[in-house]
């Protein structure tokens, strides 16, 4: 069994809470409010600013050369392609990036960010990757099986487009490779005793992820 599936294994509840929230599969038969979209993906812009500079720290971080290009590899995934998808979605509402990176940021988003940033300065890069591991390799995880549901994929679903972006191949390699890193990390550097520290740091930034849909799905239900 891989480090990633042990992590799982080990949080059950809030990775159950976290990849079948009710924001993922009304993502799926297109019965999300689009104010909930909205505020989700403004905040994901902030989000993604935020974890860029997580992967920042992680080349900082990188014991090895090549730790260093797998952290620079996921600050470029970040940058230069999954920032892009946000402003082309938000154009359609009129947003401009300046707009985006203006937003008031939600105590959702500061708070699970704030805690990975935190999880890396404290920790290695093993306990980084940890804290970083829900939403990398979640997302991936969430899009394949939302990708499976009748509806998702269709044109008139006003997500497909997001769906699409994260079951497809590319950002479906960079989660692989996200979880290969992570498992090798965890043959070179974990002990015993800190597998107890890693497995708290997974549940908590699940459930982190869990109340980032959370944020969304609640801005729908006020509209």
């Amino acid at each position: 069994m891989s480090f990633f599936e042990r992590l799982k294994n080990e949080a059950p509840a809030e990775w159950r809470a976290y990849t079948e929230h009710p924001f993922t599969d009304a993502l799926a038969d297109g019965s999300l409010a689009e104010a909930a979209f909205r505020h989700y993906l403004v905040q994901d812009y902030l989000f993604l600013i935020e974890f860029a500079r997580a992967y920042a720290l992680a080349v900082y971080k990188s014991p090895e050369l090549a730790d260093m290009r797998e952290a620079a590899a996921g600050l470029s995934a970040i940058l230069d392609v999954e920032m892009n998808l946000h402003v082309k979605l938000c154009a359609g509402w009129g947003l401009s990036p300046d707009d985006l990176e203006r937003a008031p940021p939600a105590s959702e988003m500061l708070a699970y960010t704030r805690y990975v940033l935190d999880a890396g300065m404290r920790g290695d890069l093993l306990a980084l990757k940890v804290a970083l591991a829900p939403c990398v390799i979640g997302y991936a995880e969430i899009a394949t099986r939302l990708a499976s549901k009748p509806q998702a994929m269709a044109a008139a679903n006003p997500y497909h487009v997001w769906i699409a972006e994260y079951a497809g191949a590319p950002y479906q390699e960079v989660a692989a490779h996200a979880r290969a890193h992570l498992d090798d990390l965890a043959e070179r550097y974990i002990t015993p005793a800190r597998e107890a520290e890693l497995i708290a740091i997974f549940r908590e930034a699940t459930r982190l992820e869990a109340d980032f849909w959370e944020m969304g799905w609640r801005a729908g239900l006020r509209d």
